[in-house]
């Protein structure tokens, strides 16, 4: 199952993590850790958005889908500031399947099609784990795959469950999702910043007051 609106849509992104200094992978500890939790908050509230505008067949799912994706390209350059341009773009291609590989299984989902829900849902989960290994092999000393795989996994499990519970129009049980999804991927962007911050501790510049 194709999902149409996730085609290459997005145009050049900035850096969250922010300006010349993040570029050259200089930005301040505390810039990092902000600008690491922003990116990740923006993932589960456009990916949340997205659920809803596609659940509900809404009109903006397009421009919800495009705000989406271009997060992925967002914690890509992040990435990249620290670990080079293929790294950044090997990180993005795996979130942008990580997204296309979620708007197939809410759609899926929606239309009650076992099929293909068990289809997308296995794709989905072996993504997770490709991403899991790629941070692992990036910074094998603060990001253990055991680890990263676990982070990926609840992740996951989380946003399934609010996309399930949307779909089913219990909406007191997919705000409460929602609430734990973003308690735990400010957490696993702690784990991030932090690992970057052990790993190249003479790129973290003094904050400029």
């Amino acid at each position: 199952m194709k999902f149409r609106y996730l085609a290459p849509l997005i145009t050049a992104a900035g850096l969250t993590i922010s300006s010349v200094a993040a570029a050259q992978g200089t930005a301040s500890r505390a810039d990092l850790h902000d600008g690491m939790r922003r990116l990740w908050e923006d993932h589960v509230t456009w990916t949340r958005l997205f659920i809803v505008s596609a659940v509900a067949g809404l009109p903006d799912i397009k421009f919800t889908t495009e705000r989406l994706l271009k997060n992925q390209d967002d914690i890509g350059a992040a990435v990249a500031a620290y670990y080079g341009s293929d790294a950044g773009a090997k990180l993005t291609a795996l979130l942008r399947t990580h997204i296309s590989t979620a708007g197939e299984l809410v759609m899926a989902a929606k239309a009650a099609d076992q099929a293909n829900t068990a289809d997308a849902k296995k794709r989905w989960y072996a993504n997770a784990d490709d991403i899991a290994a790629f941070l692992a092999a990036a910074n094998p000393n603060h990001w253990p795959l055991v680890a990263m795989k676990s982070a990926m996994k609840t992740h996951l499990d989380q946003t399934l469950d609010e996309a399930t519970h949307r779909i089913q129009g219990d909406y007191a049980a997919d705000i409460n999702d929602y609430q734990h999804i973003v308690t735990h991927i400010l957490a696993m962007a702690d784990i991030l910043s932090d690992g970057i911050v052990a790993q190249f501790p003479q790129k973290m510049a003094a904050r400029q007051r």
